[in-house]
């Protein structure tokens, strides 16, 4: 089990931007349109060097630089909807 500093968002930015040593900053924050779930995009800049990356939130609340899987529709809901 992972521990719950490593499913923040903080954690993650640490981790692939090593923000100690250079300014970040949040670009973009919003839902993707297939399924609404967030993302965030967040920027490490140094001089004219700078570097983005989009961190996903996951259903389970843990945040990661890939999208999470799409969600599997449930076969009754989509009979009773009909």
């Amino acid at each position: 089990m992972k521990c719950a500093n490593e499913q923040s968002l903080r954690y993650q930015v640490d981790k692939w931007l090593a923000p100690g040593s250079m300014p970040v900053r949040v670009r973009q924050f919003s839902r993707t349109r297939s399924d609404g779930r967030r993302y965030v995009c967040v920027e490490a800049s140094q001089g004219q060097a700078s570097r983005a990356l989009f961190f996903f939130r996951h259903d389970d609340g843990h945040w990661c630089v890939y999208p999470a899987a799409p969600r599997q529709r449930n076969m009754r809901g989509e009979m009773l909807a009909a």
